[in-house]
């Protein structure tokens, strides 16, 4: 396999974002004031993926970890379950904005989303039936349970790690995190999953397991990122922001616990409270 990319801490990419000079105008009790308000905008930008005798996938993205971000795609639609399916990754010389992959062995058929283009704001453009997706989800393992304590850690600190937002104000992103909280690995981008697919590519292309791991997100739980966990064999995720009726019940289907709105020291577990040390009996002792 050429140009692999080894798993990093998240990088700052000069190529993702770009300065703006916006006029700021707003109200004061002397009256109306306006000027200059300097800032920095996320770059959005098609990238292709092209994978031999499968198809061709344009996803909007930002441009850093692009080979990541192409491995984790693959990855969640089920084209590939390691680094060892891959014969070939590498940017094409001619256009650095286009990944070209090489599977050892192909599926037979043509693939769901075939010459698909993916916008930055949803993941399911294009997909087949909503029912044959959902029914065939894997059921994710029972191997991890976490204190309270760490799931607020490393949702503190994906945040923490989150470059392109301080810099911008416009980016996801997502991490893959252990039973001790410790952050594996981390992917930031203008869709939430891509910074899902970026942080799940990284793991795969050294040959890491993403399945037992938690995802900490740091926007709401749609279907597609529940879907993308599941794929992954994540078995918790912990979202800044609310999930979805369909999420959770991919979710329920997957037994994949889902927190959100964690913030601070707090969270509300929707599915599979178990796995979160402790709660299910506070709350019984808050019944009696």
């Amino acid at each position: 396999m050429a140009h692999k990319e080894e798993p990093t801490p998240l990088p700052r990419f000069a190529d993702d974002f770009r300065p703006a000079e916006p006029i700021l105008f707003k109200e004061l009790d002397r009256g109306l004031v306006a000027g200059p308000d300097p800032c920095h905008l996320p770059v959005e930008a098609p990238l292709t993926i092209e994978v031999r005798d499968v198809g061709a996938y344009t996803v909007m993205a930002s441009p850093g970890d692009s080979l990541a971000l192409a491995v984790g795609f693959v990855f969640s639609e089920g084209l590939i379950s390691s680094r060892d399916d891959i014969g070939l990754l590498q940017k094409c010389e001619d256009d650095p904005s286009v990944i070209r992959l090489q599977l050892t062995d192909p599926p037979a058929g043509e693939q769901p989303g075939r010459n698909l283009i993916v916008g930055s704001s949803c993941g399911l453009c294009g997909a087949r039936n909503l029912g044959e997706m959902l029914d065939e989800l894997p059921r994710v393992g029972r191997t991890l349970t976490l204190a309270p304590e760490t799931i607020f850690e490393a949702v503190k600190v994906m945040e923490q790690n989150q470059f392109l937002h301080k810099k911008t104000g416009g980016t996801h992103s997502a991490a893959l995190f252990d039973a001790q909280g410790r952050v594996l690995s981390q992917g930031e981008d203008v869709g939430r999953h891509n910074a899902l697919d970026k942080a799940v590519g990284k793991m795969v292309l050294a040959g890491q397991e993403t399945a037992g791991c938690a995802a900490a997100l740091s926007g709401r739980v749609s279907l597609e990122m529940a879907l993308k966990a599941a794929r992954a064999g994540v078995e918790l995720i912990a979202a800044v922001s609310s999930p979805t009726s369909l999420a959770l019940e991919a979710a329920e289907r997957c037994g994949i616990t889902v927190c959100a709105f964690v913030r601070g020291a707090r969270a509300s577990a929707y599915t599979y409270p178990e796995r979160v040390r402790g709660i299910l009996e506070l709350a019984a002792r808050q019944e009696e």
